[in-house]
């Protein structure tokens, strides 16, 4: 563990999680905490329960986790630690795989190996409501995470492919999206999106931006182009992309504003857009920043958490049925305890969701 990760630092509530934390007090969710046996989730959930805002579920060995509390005088009141191997819950999960698996014409020879390994209980937990929201990765590789989530939990069938997305928070930054948050997507899981992935992206990712801002966002295509500068096969690609996202917003009668192709200081800065641009409505800055590809994403969020102190939550898995969250092996107790009030939060608007469904 790192040197950062050992000191637990919970920021005061800012723009984003303030109003967060109020809504949970109200309408508090079930989290399990796939990668129990940590520090830093340990902390979390005890502060979780402090602040009344959810309640956490720890997956792992409960001796050492009731061990690793005590030694970090960390009350565990309030929160339940599960250990797959030995949950009451076991003997329907894997009813429910086999039978999943052989509607999909496979059959699993060691069922309870699948279903006992954290990830997948998790996922299971959220799939079959059992737990609201699932965070895992903070001490595991993303493909064991992304794996489980795939394979345990059901699609939105509204979304063609599984992607990523990360809000930050900056309030000392300048040029940071209109209230100092930026939504930031593909950063993890699509190597090459093509003309389609990208604005299912885009629009994807401004619904959920509109949920959290309360208001209408306004996403950018990102390039190195802007409004055909270049003429690249990158920068037509994603002006093709802006054109769908565009069309597909005003077929569905979304509250988002499309924005592409164009550069990210075009995209923030109000200064730049003036100069590189005639549209006078490109001066209202972003809110959400959608990149080419995989590479530009990843490195664009890790420089700003990492060189412009940013704060990180998620990466939030957008195109499942229910919240699921990928956070780094490097994430903070800050970044956990927003990235798990995000997600409940998520899974109020997708319970509201699944009433609207029954009443319709």
């Amino acid at each position: 563990m790192s040197e950062s990760s050992q000191t637990p630092i919970f920021s005061t509530p800012n723009i984003l999680t303030g109003k967060l934390y109020e809504t949970l007090k109200r309408h508090p969710k079930r989290i399990v905490f796939a990668d129990g046996e940590d520090e830093r989730v340990i902390r979390v959930a005890s502060r979780m329960v402090e602040m009344e805002i959810g309640i956490p579920i720890l997956l792992g060995n409960r001796d050492r986790i009731r061990q690793m509390a005590a030694d970090l005088d960390a009350s565990l009141l309030f929160v339940n630690v599960l250990q797959p191997d030995l949950s009451s819950e076991l003997p329907l999960f894997i009813k429910r795989l086999k039978k999943s698996e052989r509607y999909r014409g496979r059959n699993i020879l060691n069922p309870e190996d699948v279903v006992t390994r954290p990830h997948n209980f998790a996922a299971l937990m959220i799939q079959y409501g059992h737990a609201d929201a699932m965070v895992a990765g903070n001490n595991s590789i993303p493909a064991s995470v992304f794996r489980a989530a795939f394979s345990m939990i059901k699609p939105d069938a509204k979304v063609e492919k599984v992607f990523g997305a990360n809000i930050l928070v900056a309030q000392h930054l300048t040029n940071f999206g209109r209230d100092n948050i930026l939504f930031l997507a593909d950063c993890g899981v699509i190597p090459e999106p093509n003309i389609k992935d990208l604005a299912t992206i885009a629009t994807v990712t401004g619904q959920f931006a509109h949920h959290f801002l309360g208001r209408m966002p306004r996403v950018s295509l990102l390039s190195h182009s802007t409004k055909g500068i270049s003429q690249t096969p990158s920068a037509k690609k994603v002006a093709a992309a802006t054109e769908l996202a565009t069309q597909m917003v005003t077929d569905a009668r979304l509250d988002i504003k499309i924005r592409g192709e164009i550069q990210a200081d075009v995209a923030l800065d109000p200064a730049a857009a003036e100069v590189k641009l005639e549209d006078s409505d490109i001066n209202n800055p972003s809110d959400v920043l959608v990149f080419p590809n995989l590479d530009a994403g990843h490195m664009a969020l890790k420089l700003l958490q990492h060189v412009a102190g940013a704060q990180n939550y998620g990466q939030f898995v957008l195109g499942l049925e229910k919240p699921v969250v990928q956070v780094p092996r490097t994430a903070t107790e800050e970044t956990l305890l927003g990235s798990a009030a995000i997600a409940g939060v998520q899974a109020i608007r997708f319970n509201d969701i699944y009433i609207e469904s029954l009443k319709g």
